[in-house]
């Protein structure tokens, strides 16, 4: 049997390609099941708990790991199942909310840039600057010429941010229309969860196109080599997880983080 593509292989956008989420299998498994994805994801959290702590001691480098997706996607379940591998004392998750009157006093990016990991820290951006592409269009909220030159701007950051030692890992969550509705109902039906509800997700479903339109341009202009984007089907919870720890691992593992060399100290010492 021939070997399995690797997820990171499989699921990279790769630069200049043109993306059209509304053609992709959203409960795609890539030759896996729930059963044999239990113990690779075991392996790969054990592997990113390895790797932050040899990441936290060297202070080399920083990794930013961006999330974006439809409302119901998943971000905070990712967030909640993958980056528990990861010590908080380095990993500070950030989320990028309604701008506040100081943010709105800057340029879009100034406060994203405020939240970018120092070397050593694993930053989790439960959404982020890519809403100023994605809201801001779809609401016309800025007229286009503003938005559509945006996405080489965000390139350019997220360059300099390479160039500065910081891995950028990009993902973006996909369900269809149909899971998302089971999604919805399911938080509302729940009392425990309903408080994740409001009637407002129902006025951005009914923007399902105008979402996707945007979401498909973002992808294919800002999907580059320093910061490619990772398309995860997330119909299924468990192949997302499996997805967003295999592509971490495998991308922090060429970073080669290591422990710093051992101080110069007395042989033999005892410490009374």
């Amino acid at each position: 049997m021939a070997p399995r593509r690797s997820l990171r292989d499989a699921l990279r956008v790769e630069p200049g390609s043109r993306v059209k989420l509304e053609r992709m299998d959203h409960g795609a498994t890539h030759g896996y099941d729930r059963a044999s994805a239990a113990p690779v994801l075991e392996k790969r959290m054990a592997e990113l708990a390895s790797l932050q702590d040899r990441l936290w001691a060297e202070s080399k480098h920083a990794v930013l790991v961006v999330l974006q997706g439809i409302d119901a996607a998943g971000k905070d379940g990712t967030i909640n199942k993958v980056m528990e591998a990861f010590n908080p004392q380095g990993c500070v998750v950030s989320s990028f909310k309604v701008p506040t009157a100081e943010e709105l006093a800057h340029d879009y990016l100034w406060r994203v840039h405020q939240r970018v990991p120092k070397h050593g820290e694993v930053g989790i951006f439960n959404r982020s600057h890519y809403e100023d592409v994605l809201v801001v269009r779809v609401h016309d909220l800025v007229p286009k010429s503003i938005w559509s030159r945006r996405f080489d701007q965000i390139n350019d950051f997220e360059q300099l941010l390479t160039a500065s030692g910081t891995t950028i890992v990009k993902f973006f969550l996909t369900i269809d229309r149909d899971e998302q509705r089971a999604r919805f109902q399911a938080r509302y039906d729940d009392p425990t969860r309903r408080w994740k509800f409001s009637m407002g997700d129902l006025s951005e479903r009914k923007l399902w196109a105008e979402y996707q339109v945007a979401f498909d341009d973002v992808l294919s202009k800002t999907s580059t080599a320093g910061a490619p984007w990772y398309v995860i089907p997330a119909n299924r919870k468990w192949f997302r997880n499996l997805a967003v720890a295999s592509i971490l691992a495998e991308t922090m593992e060429q970073l080669k983080p290591a422990y710093p060399p051992e101080p110069d100290l007395p042989k033999d010492l005892v410490i009374e």
